[in-house]
């Protein structure tokens, strides 16, 4: 059985390219970047280059890029090093009620600990207006974070007017970057954002590797403690294989982002199109608004999107139910409810997330075999039944 891999949003592949130039470190360039002998100033060499090619990507300058494990190690530096850091006083945090649990797992520990946490909602499109984290804004908050892009749906946040809303109040703002970087371009200079994190395993390097931007000037303090490693912000040795397979990663997405992306694009919208075409009862979440372009999250009425996704791995196509962080959750996805689906509509929604790997005749392949399935399970299925 061939199988198709549709499933990006969740990790991605090692590519070649990063895979050749991470090889090396972990052969001969092995040695400790903090160590002052010729194999610690090699491996020193080789994270700092890659801390350049990060920075490159994003438009930040090369000591604003904190290397750390992923973007969950990422979300809560920011989270726990802005909030804790504040006077006493300001214990207020702003963030959306569809953001990564890295996010809100963060927030609500917080909570425990005595901060006021508001959490804004969205539209039905899963966008949040700018103007409502404005009305969320006191004189206590101390934090604003909004992802940049929905894992879930794909939807993009106006990050650069919420960031002036920020400022404008003199509030630190974070942004999730994680689903963003690669899919559209990001600037973090033009965006206005304090605090952007980003993950390497959604980006073809290797689980494991990541980082968080910190804009200069910006009041975040430690939430681990040991050595002195990345200015003070993350002790313990680095990952430096981590870090550069991180690097040059991003150094491909300088050089092919937006032929990748229009590519992508034009086969999800295929996919879309075809699949509304040939499956009744059918539609697409998050339609309406600027979406991330591989991503394309859509609703099966009648049929249980766990169903369908385990007849999709049966015939050989691997697609996700919602966030592969919350698999095995039994309560339907706090995104799709949050757009104000019905919890059976929610629980009937499945992620399509294309990448490199996949191809026009791979995606016309899967219409047929998610046609082929929705038509099955329908007939078999209790609420398919009510349906009909």
């Amino acid at each position: 059985m061939t199988r198709c891999y549709f499933d990006h949003n969740a990790t991605t592949p090692v590519s070649p390219e990063v895979f050749e130039a991470m090889a090396p470190l972990l052969r001969e360039d092995f040695g400790n970047a903090s160590s002052i002998h010729h194999y610690g100033q090699r491996a020193k060499r080789h994270l700092e280059s890659a801390r350049r090619q990060v920075a490159g990507l994003i438009h930040a300058q090369p000591q604003e890029i904190v290397f750390l494990s992923g973007g969950t190690e990422a979300d809560n530096l920011a989270v726990f090093g802005t909030v804790r850091n504040a006077a006493r006083a300001a214990r207020h945090v702003i963030t959306t009620a569809i953001e990564h649990p890295a996010v809100l797992g963060a927030c609500a520990q917080l909570e425990r600990e005595g901060v006021e946490v508001t959490r804004v909602a969205v539209s039905a499109e899963g966008v949040v207006d700018p103007e409502a984290i404005r009305r969320a804004l006191r004189p206590e908050t101390v934090l604003v974070s909004v992802m940049h892009a929905n894992n879930e749906l794909g939807t993009v946040q106006p990050i650069g007017e919420i960031a002036r809303v920020a400022r404008e109040a003199g509030v630190a703002f974070h942004s999730d970057g994680v689903q963003a970087l690669g899919k559209i371009p990001v600037d973090v200079a033009a965006l206005g954002v304090d605090l952007y994190s980003v993950s390497g395993h959604k980006v073809y390097a290797p689980k494991g590797e990541g980082a968080l931007f910190v804009r200069r000037g910006t009041a975040i303090g430690s939430v681990q403690f040991g050595g002195h490693h990345e200015r003070d912000r993350r002790p313990g040795t680095e990952n430096v294989p981590g870090a550069v397979a991180l690097g040059r990663a991003a150094e491909w997405l300088a050089e092919n982002q937006d032929a990748e992306a229009e590519r992508l694009r034009a086969l999800r919208d295929g996919l879309e199109r075809a699949l509304l075409d040939r499956v009744p009862a059918c539609g697409v979440n998050g339609a309406g608004a600027p979406r991330t372009p591989n991503t394309s999250n859509m609703y099966f009425d009648g049929i249980a999107g766990e169903a369908l996704v385990i007849a999709l791995d049966l015939k050989g196509f691997a697609v996700s139910g919602g966030a592969a962080c919350s698999s095995g959750a039994v309560e339907p996805s706090h995104v799709l409810t949050a757009i104000g689906l019905s919890p059976e509509r929610a629980r009937s929604s499945i992620r399509f997330s294309l990448g490199r790997l996949n191809t026009a005749g791979q995606v016309e392949a899967l219409v047929e075999a998610v046609a082929g399935a929705v038509e099955r399970l329908r007939r078999v299925s209790p609420v398919g039944r009510d349906r009909a």
